[in-house]
């Protein structure tokens, strides 16, 4: 019987962030299209990232954070990130935050990366839940979630500030015997 190899997809693999990364997360931590979904008023420096990569364990538990890159398996290239914030020990739970990079969308990545994520976080790291909050008028990122197993369980009245208006949020929840 094949062992079971958590992180490893058909397509890509996750991998903890190396300091090769760091032009990578530059550009997605920078990018103004992804600011409206974070708490971000300020740009990173590379100096701050490279203290990032420098200090993280890559371990939820000491970190209470996990930041993991999309690699493709066929050429070695980062396509994105894959992210657990707010993680409670305590509770078993975190939230879930992906980014694909604009040139590689449509073509599967967070679809696969978020299925590699889940199943690490429910079969090897134990958790019992995981939290998402997605723009309620982002179809693309809802459709994504539900087809990983999360299931909208609250609405978040104007919580996200983007351009000049508020969104709501829906926010989508995955139980570890879900799915």
């Amino acid at each position: 019987m094949k062992e079971h190899l958590f992180l490893q997809g058909r397509h890509l693999d996750l991998r903890a962030v190396e300091p090769e990364d760091l032009d990578f997360m530059y550009d997605v931590e920078n990018d103004p299209d992804c600011w409206n979904v974070s708490d971000l008023t300020a740009p990173y420096s590379r100096f701050a990232l490279r203290q990032y990569i420098e200090s993280t364990q890559c371990d939820v538990y000491a970190d209470r954070q996990l930041r993991l890159m999309a690699v493709e398996r066929a050429t070695g290239l980062v396509v994105g990130t894959v992210d657990i914030s707010d993680f409670s020990p305590r509770h078993a739970r975190g939230e879930v935050g992906i980014l694909i990079h604009h040139g590689h969308r449509r073509q599967g990545y967070a679809r696969e990366a978020l299925e590699l994520l889940c199943d690490y976080a429910f079969r090897f790291l134990s958790f019992h839940q995981l939290v998402a909050r997605i723009p309620s008028d982002h179809e693309a990122s809802l459709h994504l979630f539900r087809s990983c197993g999360f299931v909208e369980c609250g609405l978040l009245k104007e919580w996200w500030h983007m351009g000049n208006t508020f969104k709501d949020v829906v926010l989508m929840q995955r139980l570890a015997h879900q799915k």
